[in-house]
């Protein structure tokens, strides 16, 4: 496939998907050799199932690894890094990740357990797991989903998962969207498989999947993020780690350019010639056929005009409708990430109309003081919801004590 290009496959057999998608795009000819040390990077934010719409499906990457191990390669790792504040181990576990690994022998590396180093990432030094210089081709699997702080998350900002913990929080400290798009500089994707099945369009730790039982396959990170943004109703401009990634020459945005096409199965009759053609039919691929024996295969199908942005994906953004009751400076995923779901879900309770204040977060209220705050870094604050992070039902319990005694 070239760079300018998204293949897609719909249905429900999400392994069998997966390795007809990879066919078609043709992974195995686009690897140095069958002996390379190949990664595959899936998104295992939090210990949540995949049905959730927050971590990639294991039949993805069991496709993947089958498709792999079919065509002769055996040197394949699975890394990843959970999010500050879960354990990757447990996310793992949760997420069907280390039986996947037993059964095709696999190695699975837990980033936030590796050491690091420094990489000069365009001209921003940023320090990521020592994993990364171990592989000579990386597939990224993330999911197509929603995000508290950056809108939406895909390719591009998957890779935050191969960094240090304390990496982590320092991207939140730049503010994400600078550091996000240097970080695609530092950690080369060589081909992206993206889980489009059922990602929460809100909040990235999931909760409310929209089913769309799709995968895409892209070589391009920028131009996936992109065409996702699009999909998922945000102009680029929204999301501005995208064409900061651009301008450092991490891949392309331009969508007027771009490709998309459809895997569809075909079904070919078997050729065998019967007694009953004749020699005019036999020579011109006409007349009757056996019809004893049909091959299923994979043709694609490029789609064109309106029809390329016509998936009708739900204009969700629940996240809107509820971040003005945060005042937010430099907080960390985890942590945010689970304030902004209990503000939904007051917010259906009838509850959040009697917050008077605005609730702080995050690591720019470290030794200042407030009313309201959650997380640890608030904690000189009146009422200070603490952990690192605080559970979801930390902060909502937390939160409907503080409004019962308004």
């Amino acid at each position: 496939m070239e760079k300018n290009q998204i293949i897609k496959i719909y249905g429900e057999d999400y392994k069998e998907m997966t390795k007809q998608l990879l066919e078609a795009a043709d992974l195995i000819g686009r690897l140095p050799d069958k002996n390379c040390r190949i990664g595959i990077k899936p998104n295992l934010v939090a210990p949540t199932p995949a049905f959730l719409g927050a971590t990639t499906h294991p039949e993805v990457v069991s496709g993947i690894i089958e498709y792999l191990q079919e065509h002769g390669c055996r040197n394949l790792t699975i890394a990843e890094g959970s999010w500050v504040g879960d354990c990757t181990a447990e996310v793992m576990e949760v997420c069907g990740y280390y039986e996947l690994a037993e059964k095709y022998g696999v190695r699975l590396i837990d980033a936030q357990k590796e050491g690091s180093f420094e990489e000069d990432c365009g001209g921003l030094k940023l320090r990521l797991t020592n994993c990364v210089k171990t592989f000579d081709f990386l597939i990224n699997v993330p999911v197509v989903k929603g995000h508290c702080q950056t809108k939406i998350t895909c390719a591009l900002k998957n890779m935050k998962g191969l960094l240090p913990n304390a990496e982590k929080r320092h991207f939140h400290a730049m503010g994400l969207h600078r550091p996000i798009a240097h970080l695609a500089l530092g950690i080369h994707q060589d081909f992206i498989v993206a889980d489009h099945i059922c990602g929460d369009l809100d909040f990235e730790d999931g909760g409310n999947p929209v089913v769309r039982n799709c995968i895409m396959a892209a070589a391009d990170p920028v131009l996936l993020d992109a065409y996702v943004c699009n999909l998922l109703h945000y102009d680029c401009s929204e999301v501005p780690y995208i064409g900061m990634a651009e301008a450092l020459g991490a891949g392309s945005a331009d969508l007027t350019n771009i490709q998309v096409a459809v895997c569809e199965q075909c079904h070919t009759a078997n050729m065998d010639l019967t007694e009953e053609r004749t020699e005019t039919e036999k020579s011109s691929g006409t007349g009757k056929l056996s019809g004893e024996a049909c091959d299923e295969s994979v043709q694609l199908r490029f789609l064109s005009g309106d029809e390329i942005w016509d998936e009708e994906i739900p204009y969700a953004q629940k996240v809107v409708t509820v971040r003005d009751a945060v005042e937010e400076v430099e907080s960390c995923s985890a942590c945010y990430g689970s304030l902004l779901p209990v503000l939904d879900r007051l917010k259906e309770e009838g509850l959040l109309e009697a917050l008077q204040e605005k609730i702080c977060i995050g690591q720019g209220y470290r030794g200042k003081s407030g009313k309201l705050g959650v997380g640890i870094c608030t904690s000189g604050f009146a009422y200070c919801i603490k952990g690192c992070p605080p559970s979801e039902e930390e902060i909502y319990e937390g939160l409907k004590r503080y409004l019962a005694e308004r």
